[in-house]
């Protein structure tokens, strides 16, 4: 391939990046969480999908305890990479307990 070529490519690909970025592709959003595991914390269970490169854990926990119910806590408890479950551009989910407040 000519380096005008590839420029080309490059450049198209600066401009998608740019323009998902722009959108809201790269914002974090709810999700069905991970099952709870054998000997896992009790509790109802909220997750967040997110880019680890774009967003904060600040962020995503801000995410989940708007996805609590009120005079509960998220407790963060588990995160993964599954992609059946989130997007290729945002594949992290991180998985919430809301526990009551104390």
């Amino acid at each position: 391939m000519s380096r005008a070529g590839n420029r080309g490519a490059a450049a198209l690909l600066l401009i998608l990046a740019a323009t998902l970025a722009g959108c809201g592709a790269l914002d974090p959003f709810p999700a069905p969480p991970r099952a709870a595991q054998p000997g896992a914390q009790p509790g109802p269970r909220v997750a967040i999908c997110y880019n680890t490169l774009t967003t904060s854990l600040t962020q995503v926990e801000t995410e989940a305890q708007q996805e609590c119910s009120a005079n509960t806590v998220a407790e963060p408890v588990d995160t993964d990479w599954y992609l059946h479950t989130c997007p290729l551009l945002l594949p992290a989910r991180a998985t919430f307990v809301c526990r009551a407040k104390k």
